[in-house]
């Protein structure tokens, strides 16, 4: 058994440690709050844009718009894995570090003994754990996470958009987690660039019918301004749902941190009560029989 000190340095040890998950898990609670509200409200326009373009996707071709659709095959891919600055999430970032390795190996095997594909990491330990691994980081962008907004990241949008266009990437595709509760993020593998639908056949089927749109101003000046709008708001999506369900991620963990450092704080009490109990118990043997060899 441990000495009454090795205990009460351990319990002080866990208990410090508590603290610190207990702070984390109410600032990560704090900043989901706020990440969540803007997820939230982002979702809808961001849903409604998608829907339109679906619609207006047979209209792509043979239009000045058609560039952003152009299936040009996977020759030269773009890889942006969506992770996090910080640790202490649980699985958050190794869940996005593996779906890019799945599909490197399993899907553009090629392409990357080729060279032809790039991975463009936003995020530091996604970053430092593909560069640990093996894997050749193109570039790194970290910055954009401790100042999300849409300006910072119509930025990206518009270089993502011009390689894209200057046919330095004919595919780019985005793995990131989507942010469904604190508890639950849903990891995510979306094709960026060349626009598609991503209505599935369920809504294919119920919506039956292709709707018939009367265009004003014409149809060139419509998908001039909204294709290249959607392609931004798709991605900045991306980069909130990944925000959110860092948050979600790293409160869920810390909590269960904290619950287990309670458990461990219990058996520690106890270890160290039934510790003293048998110290106090061999000091009355001792005076006991230092008291009977006196006697005799």
């Amino acid at each position: 058994m441990s000495s009454l000190k090795e205990v009460r340095t351990r319990i002080d040890s866990v208990q410090s440690t508590r603290q610190i998950t207990s702070a984390m898990k109410m600032v990560a609670a704090s900043k989901l709050r706020r990440a969540q509200n803007a997820i939230l409200g982002m979702r809808p326009y961001a849903q409604k844009l998608n829907e339109i373009i679906t619609n207006l996707s047979h209209d792509l071709e043979g239009s000045g718009e058609g560039t952003w659709s152009d299936d040009r095959g996977d020759h030269k891919i773009l890889l942006i894995p969506v992770t996090s600055n910080r640790g202490l999430c649980g699985a958050f970032n190794i869940n996005v570090v593996k779906a890019a390795v799945e599909l490197i190996g399993n899907k553009y095997r090629e392409q990357y003994k080729n060279g032809n594909l790039h991975i463009y990491n936003i995020g530091k330990k996604g970053a430092d754990t593909l560069k640990a691994w093996g894997y050749n980081i193109q570039e790194v962008n970290s910055e954009i996470l401790d100042n999300l907004n849409f300006e910072n990241t119509v930025a990206i949008a518009e270089q993502l958009m011009k390689d894209f266009q200057d046919k330095k990437y004919d595919k780019i595709i985005i793995i990131y987690n989507e942010f469904k509760n604190a508890a639950v993020q849903i990891l995510r593998e979306q094709q960026y660039l060349p626009v598609t639908s991503q209505e599935t056949e369920e809504e294919k089927a119920e919506t039956g019918v292709q709707a018939n749109y009367i265009f004003e101003p014409d149809k060139e000046q419509i998908l001039a301004a909204i294709v290249p709008k959607s392609i931004k708001v798709q991605l900045y999506k991306a980069l909130l749902d990944s925000m959110a369900a860092e948050h979600g991620a790293r409160m869920t963990a810390m909590h269960q941190a904290t619950e287990n450092a309670d458990e461990m704080l219990k058996d520690l009490r106890l270890s160290y009560n039934k510790a003293r109990q048998a110290a106090i118990t061999k000091e009355i043997l001792e005076i006991v029989g230092g008291a009977e060899a006196l006697r005799g």
